[in-house]
């Protein structure tokens, strides 16, 4: 089969996610000027700084609820959740170094905005209810658990083994760890109860479909891409809700 026969056959990557993937390459990744610092402590850095800067926050707004306790407990020691991962099993992408333009975008263009949403949830005094931390708590719960396994899997996994991963975290989904930190960033907004936080929340929802969407064109080269796609969803195990997941754990 030749090159361009073999990649008609791929997924082919949406028009729409173009712009957001040419912004994660070219001006952060390929940014230029000399690269200086790995991306890994590039983000790291903000996940450690996160917790001081929540705290800050509810400083500045006179905010010690017992909501505003709870979104320091979510959102700031989240970061260290990430930081255990960073040094146990990290993407090896974001080993590369890239120069401090590239870092100024990572910022700019991407992660400063989550802290958006804590400011939007300490500075107007929300007041939570019960129900609302419940959702909030087993939601965010449960990202965590659903992230760091499925980053854990494919770190240990594709150490030994080439292909498509079609089992554990990855068989219902292919993309547990971007599934798991939607649902991270869901529950912040949701407690922010904003439409700028939901718009933030909006707007990594589709850089990381973005991702995937070239992960998709990526992994679609793999013999078996045709009934693995058939058996995921993109980053829903719809599975799960279907019931067919079920009725695969009873045969066995």
């Amino acid at each position: 089969m030749t090159d361009i026969a073999a990649e008609q056959k791929r997924e082919p990557i949406p028009l729409w996610s173009k712009p957001l993937l040419w912004v994660n390459d070219r001006l952060i990744f390929e940014a230029p000027g000399k690269p200086v610092i790995q991306v890994n402590w590039a983000v790291n850095f903000h996940k450690i700084v996160t917790l001081f800067l929540v705290y800050w926050m509810m400083h500045f707004t006179n905010n010690f609820s017992d909501g505003a306790w709870v979104y320091l407990a979510l959102h700031g020691i989240y970061g260290y959740c990430w930081l255990i991962k960073a040094f146990g099993f990290r993407d090896l992408q974001f080993e590369n170094k890239i120069s401090w333009f590239g870092v100024f975008n990572l910022y700019a263009l991407l992660v400063a905005w989550y802290w958006l949403i804590p400011w939007l949830f300490l500075s107007r005094h929300i007041e939570p209810s019960g129900f609302d931390l419940f959702v909030a708590i087993g939601i965010h719960t449960l990202g965590v658990v659903i992230m760091l396994a499925a980053d854990g899997q494919r770190h240990w996994v594709t150490r030994y083994q080439k292909g498509l991963m079609t089992f554990g975290m990855c068989r219902y989904t292919r993309n547990p760890n971007y599934l798991g930190e939607m649902m991270l960033y869901f529950a912040y907004a949701y407690l922010a109860d904003h439409w700028a936080a939901w718009a933030v929340f909006g707007y990594m929802c589709v850089y990381f479909l973005a991702r995937m969407m070239r992960k998709d064109h990526s992994i679609s080269r793999h013999p078996g891409w045709a009934a693995y796609k058939k058996q995921s969803g993109l980053v829903i195990p719809w599975a799960i809700f279907n019931g067919r997941a079920f009725r695969d754990l009873f045969k066995g």
